[in-house]
């Protein structure tokens, strides 16, 4: 189908829309026409802009048969002809088919991997670095896990981060971060390589993933801290088993059990609904763990090294050296890149 013809089905749907909605409609009749108008109207709003343009481009034009105003009119032409080509890629972008977790909130995990103790300080340290980016951008996090280690590092920790499009900015940071740099436990002054694995799920509600009672197995036990030492005295802690999938989250971040329940099961839905996000589109990581890999060295999408200031990402071959600033938050430079290619990609392919 011609982007033309394209462009005046979607005119003509939401004209549709318009005229239903102004007709009376109500209850889910009424919701899912304004559902559709509203996901409509931007698309609506840059095809009139497409369509006013290029008028004003035929007006010009033929405006320079006009000794008087052929001057006005050629400069017009020029800054018009730079225009609708930026219009039209930006109207190619907007009829690209969103992906509905986009806009959604996000369960971040970070844990550590191949290296040891060194590879718990640096999941610490990234892991408050995604804290970091979340208050860059005025989203609200919260920690649902944080099982930090002796050293300062951590065996793994959990947020929900909450706000428009999270998940559509960090679901990049999913994969295997690697960090190459001196230990503080070093004494002979050699780079030591560490990954870090990190999944990143759209938040899921219940009336996306449905439940059953007896899906789930739910064991109880004492909270314990580093060393095996008991935190408290009552069993807190609550493990929750998927049956059908086999998935397991246990959580004792909460001196309450019923808390401790209700973060396991956030944890458990996102992973779940992820899962069928997967199964329904095979592009997509199936599961957490086609998302974070075996953990091995060679396995990354991202390189931290320390010595030489930089930060690069594989995916796209972008280097940066202001590893420092990327570590205080400031990530945005290699998300928007990220989000550029992806977009070029898909691009590529709808032609």
């Amino acid at each position: 189908m011609s982007f033309s013809l394209r462009f005046e089905r979607i005119a003509d749907r939401a004209a549709e829309l318009d005229a239903q909605l102004a007709s009376g409609l109500s209850g889910e009749a009424y919701v899912k026409a304004s559902r559709e108008l509203a996901e409509l109207a931007p698309v609506v709003a840059r095809i009139e802009e497409l369509r006013a343009a290029e008028k004003a481009a035929s007006e010009a034009e033929a405006m320079l048969a006009d000794a008087e105003m052929r001057e006005l009119a050629a400069a017009e032409l020029v800054e018009l002809k730079s225009r609708i080509p930026e219009l039209e890629h930006a109207l190619r972008v907007a009829l690209l088919p969103k992906d509905e977790a986009d806009a959604r909130s996000a369960i971040l995990e970070v844990r550590p991997a191949a290296g040891g103790d060194e590879a718990g300080l640096f999941a610490a340290e990234l892991f408050d670095t995604y804290r970091k980016y979340a208050v860059l951008h005025g989203w609200r996090h919260e920690v649902l896990e944080y099982d930090d280690s002796e050293l300062g590092g951590i065996r793994g920790a959990v947020a929900e981060i909450t706000g428009a499009n999270v998940f559509a900015r960090l679901k990049y940071e999913s994969g295997v971060h690697r960090v190459q740099r001196v230990p503080a436990t070093e004494s002979q002054g050699r780079i030591h390589t560490s990954t870090v694995t990190v999944a990143v799920l759209p938040t899921a509600e219940e009336v996306d993933v449905a439940i059953a009672d007896d899906e789930l197995r739910i064991d109880v036990y004492r909270a314990s801290g580093a060393g095996g030492q008991h935190v408290n005295k009552t069993e807190s802690a609550v493990r929750i088993t998927h049956l059908p999938t086999g998935i397991v989250v246990a959580m004792q971040e909460e001196k309450s059990q019923h808390k401790n329940r209700a973060k396991a099961m956030k944890i458990l839905r996102a992973r779940l609904f992820e899962r069928r996000r997967g199964e329904a589109d095979a592009a997509r990581a199936a599961d957490r763990r086609s998302q974070v890999g075996t953990g091995e060295r060679n396995e990354r999408i991202r390189t931290y090294n320390f010595p030489q200031g930089r930060v690069s990402d594989h995916r796209i071959n972008l280097t940066l050296y202001k590893i420092d600033r990327i570590m205080a938050g400031e990530l945005d430079e290699i998300i928007d890149a990220l989000a550029a290619d992806e977009q070029a990609a898909r691009l590529a392919a709808e032609a």
